[in-house]
């Protein structure tokens, strides 16, 4: 059993809750956590072909303003993982993961039917807002079942996972709209939560016991969130989270703009995404191998310095070739600041809920919406410089790159 620590006890058993509470094998609790938690990747990155179809239907005239379609995403999940953070602790998981997804479907179909650009903004808050629940309430089963390095070593093969929804999702949205409409994009949206539903309903059983939940109240919340606002170690970790991903955020946004209209990849384009997302999955897989041996905050300096490393370089190409580097270059460069990203994206999640204990559902709603608040901002402020040049983002990557490894820093002289 995990052990908590709680804000009036101040101390935290170190020891590693290797053994799962429920009957559900590891290899098919990693598949369903992953598939859960895809369905964040699925929902941004298979409508990214579909931008602008999207766009010339609604009669967008600015080709910026349909980034908003993946940007606002991150708005709802912002306010969903602070709903749902502490309804989580109070009911359980596996009432949260429910109703998430029967919002989620409701915000699909709001896509589906949408005539103008805000209405379709709506349904993707909506849609943020539902899928919130299922993001926040697996991130507290994991860490319901596990702690420490075993679980950034559990979160590694789920990102493992994970990771193949990001390489195959345009792939899958520019197959959708060879043969129909971008419509039935979001109707396959409907079908996905369908199923992942039925198979955590009927596989997964609960994992936080009714003597170990929290009630509701405002000032059992305010005890909780201020213990865990007013934690260094969580508040540093959570906001290098917060801009490593907004950093990240910036490039998924605009990436349909990098390679199809700056480079000119045509329908070549989801093939250089899942490239570039088989990096991230490649490093999980050796995150996963090598974190028990080597440690998380090892790993993420390494990371750090690389990430530090390759994101000087593809501003120094910039500068060189006016903006717009050749795309193997530009590509080649990327590869190597992913593969840094991640590693560091199950590492630094995993320091931030490690002191968390019996507050996990409440802990990854803050840090999950923190996250969001950070990196939705600045993915648009970055987005917003993107014309004809990669520059805005190569600049994003060194100078948020060098805020998150401050913040790191900071939370490891503790």
């Amino acid at each position: 059993m995990s052990s908590n620590r709680h804000p009036a006890s101040g101390k935290t058993n170190s020891k590693t809750n290797s053994k799962t509470k429920a009957d559900i094998g590891l290899f098919e609790f990693v598949a369903l956590m992953a598939t859960m938690t895809s369905l964040v990747a699925l929902s941004i990155d298979s409508v990214l072909p579909a931008l602008s179809q999207i766009g010339a239907y609604l009669e967008v005239t600015d080709s910026r303003q349909t980034h908003l379609i993946v940007s606002v995403f991150f708005v709802g999940m912002a306010l969903g993982q602070l709903f749902y953070g502490p309804l989580s602790d109070d009911k359980g998981r596996r009432y949260v993961i429910i109703s998430g997804l029967i919002v989620f479907a409701v915000g699909s179909l709001v896509c589906i039917n949408a005539e103008s650009l805000e209405v379709m903004l709506i349904g993707r808050v909506i849609q943020a807002f539902g899928v919130s629940g299922p993001r926040v309430a697996t991130l507290a089963v994991i860490r319901d079942k596990y702690e420490g390095e075993a679980m950034a070593r559990v979160m590694s093969f789920i990102m493992m996972v994970f990771i193949l929804v990001p390489m195959l999702a345009p792939i899958f949205g520019q197959t959708i709209l060879f043969w129909f409409s971008w419509q039935h994009i979001f109707s396959s949206f409907l079908i996905y939560g369908l199923l992942i539903g039925l198979w955590f309903f009927i596989r997964q059983p609960e994992t936080l016991p009714k003597e170990k939940r929290l009630p509701f109240s405002w000032s059992q919340l305010r005890i909780s969130s201020k213990f865990i606002l007013t934690h260094k170690l969580v508040m540093c970790y959570t906001l290098s989270s917060g801009t490593i991903f907004g950093a990240f955020l910036a490039y998924i946004s605009s990436s349909q703009t990098l390679f199809q209209d700056i480079y000119d990849t045509g329908e070549l384009f989801p093939m250089y995404f899942a490239m570039l997302a088989f990096s991230i999955g490649l490093a999980s897989f050796i995150n996963g191998n090598l974190v028990m041996r080597l440690g998380m905050r090892k790993l993420c300096t390494w990371a750090m310095l690389g990430w530090l490393l390759f994101s000087s370089v593809l501003t120094s190409l910039c500068f060189v070739y006016d903006g717009v580097p050749p795309l193997w270059q530009f590509v080649s460069v990327l590869f190597c600041t992913f593969f840094c990203i991640g590693i560091l994206f199950g590492n630094v999640n995993s320091m931030a809920m490690q002191p968390l204990g019996a507050m996990a559902g409440l802990g990854a709603a803050i840090i999950g919406s923190l996250s969001s608040i950070i990196s939705v901002p600045t993915a648009i402020f970055i987005g917003s410089f993107i014309d004809s040049s990669i520059t805005p983002v190569a600049l994003g990557f060194l100078g948020f790159g060098s805020v998150s490894f401050v913040l790191y820093w900071n939370a490891n002289k503790s």
